[in-house]
């Protein structure tokens, strides 16, 4: 099967609000991802469409999430983490070096449309 931008603006709702974390609920989210690995991996392509719709997939059964930025530059890091909490509609919880936790809760994509 082809993949194409196109196809993926299409399974990636447009318009996701990022939850506002109180810094009690992302001291929380901390404490919770200490236990998870990485389930995403931003390699050499950087952040592609194909990256952004396997961590909207991911998001849609695992509410946090921890994503590899695999770039020594630390400005790149930065602005793929902007950039992937921007279209998943996911709320920054922490970046530690080149790993980045984010958090979308369960069920926000369908409520962000009512």
């Amino acid at each position: 099967m082809k993949s194409s931008m196109s196809d993926t603006s299409k399974v990636i709702p447009k318009g996701l609000l990022a939850p506002v974390l109180t810094s009690q609920q992302r001291s929380m989210l901390r404490a919770k991802a200490h236990a998870l690995n990485p389930v995403i991996l931003l390699g050499q392509s950087g952040l592609t469409e194909a990256v952004l719709l396997e961590a909207h997939r991911t998001m849609l059964a695992h509410p946090l999430i921890k994503i590899k930025l695999a770039s020594d530059d630390k400005a790149q890091r930065d602005e793929w983490a902007q950039s992937i909490c921007q279209r998943l509609g996911a709320a920054w919880v922490q970046q530690v070096g080149k790993i980045l936790v984010i958090y979308r809760p369960l069920g926000h994509e369908a409520d962000s449309h009512q």
